[in-house]
């Protein structure tokens, strides 16, 4: 395990199976943070403990960890997309790009009031470098797709394209991911359309 002090939160990263320990903190924050909008996602922390035993069994996984004091506030996923679930994968093998070479970044998720501290910016940052040194030569994350008049879109949302273009990820519009989760306020089952956003390594 690596970590680094900056600010009051500590960063560090755990790989593969040092990620057990803190698997019901992670599941806890997921749910958490992913009831907010665009995401609406009405999660369980089974299905979460579920979830994240794909990067618990993949050596090259690896999960950036934001503690304030003894709290965990943030946190940061990336595998090897061979690894990743295969509904994630079916984009790039559709459009002939093998998932060998791209390494997938799962999720960001940090608590409101640690937001606007350059976390996220840090976020990529580490897995950039994981993804690095695994040889990969795409990095690749995925957003869900929310139209602008969505009834629950809260007033002053301010998407986050701009902070990914600035560190050089851009959408690709043809590779889509299609996903259903359990989403607020109905608790229904919905299939959701995901676009990816890639950055060459």
């Amino acid at each position: 395990m690596t970590a680094k002090q900056t600010f009051s939160h500590r960063l560090s990263i755990v790989r593969g199976v040092e990620i057990e320990p803190h698997l019901r903190h992670i599941a806890h924050l997921r749910i958490t943070v992913f009831r907010e909008w665009p995401y609406l996602y009405d999660g369980s922390e089974e299905y979460e403990a579920k979830y994240l035993r794909h990067y618990i069994a993949t050596p090259e996984s690896c999960v950036v960890l934001v503690h304030a004091q003894s709290q965990l506030v943030g946190a940061s996923t990336a595998l090897p997309l061979e690894a990743a679930d295969t509904a994630f994968q079916k984009p790039f093998l559709d459009h002939g790009i093998d998932p060998k070479t791209v390494f997938y970044f799962g999720e960001s998720v940090l608590l409101p009031e640690w937001r606007g501290r350059g976390i996220g910016r840090a976020f990529f940052e580490e897995r950039l470098k994981v993804a690095r040194n695994q040889g990969s030569k795409i990095a690749a994350f995925c957003a869900v797709d929310r139209p602008l008049n969505h009834p629950l879109r809260p007033a002053d949302y301010r998407p986050l394209d701009p902070f990914w273009r600035s560190i050089d990820f851009q959408p690709i519009p043809k590779l889509k991911a299609k996903l259903s989760w359990r989403e607020l306020p109905s608790g229904k089952e919905t299939e959701n359309t995901l676009s990816f956003w890639i950055r060459h390594l």
